[in-house]
């Protein structure tokens, strides 16, 4: 079984920062690539970032220049920092997988972790 569990959400104020980390654990075999995605209230979930194994990344231009994604291999980890926060930048943040254990490839969810921009 394997698990995502994101964490560092929380309550900031326009402009601070916040870093996100998320956690695959359980049978894995091979992690293909790793995303970040965020849901605001009453709109679709949309991408954030991506990293793939070998460390390349991609960004959705509304976190360009502002949002950095990175991993940890070692420790299954991968992390978003957030800097110059502002309030469009609310919603639910979520880490999705694609990985691979014994039984085959799939897509993985953590469940989900607030991130809050306000005075």
């Amino acid at each position: 079984q394997v698990q995502l569990v994101e964490s560092g959400g929380g309550l900031v104020q326009p402009g601070g920062s916040l870093r996100l980390s998320c956690t695959a654990s359980g049978s894995i075999v091979k992690i293909y690539a790793m995303a970040w995605y965020r849901q605001a209230p009453g709109k679709q979930r949309d991408l954030v970032a991506t990293i793939t194994s070998g460390g390349s990344t991609n960004y959705a231009d509304s976190v360009k220049g502002r949002f950095t994604i990175s991993k940890d291999n070692a420790k299954n980890t991968m992390y978003l920092q957030m800097n110059s926060l502002n309030a469009e930048d609310t919603a639910v943040y979520y880490c999705n997988g694609d990985l691979a254990n014994w039984s085959g490839r799939r897509d993985y969810w953590g469940q989900g972790t607030q991130v809050t921009v306000s005075s």
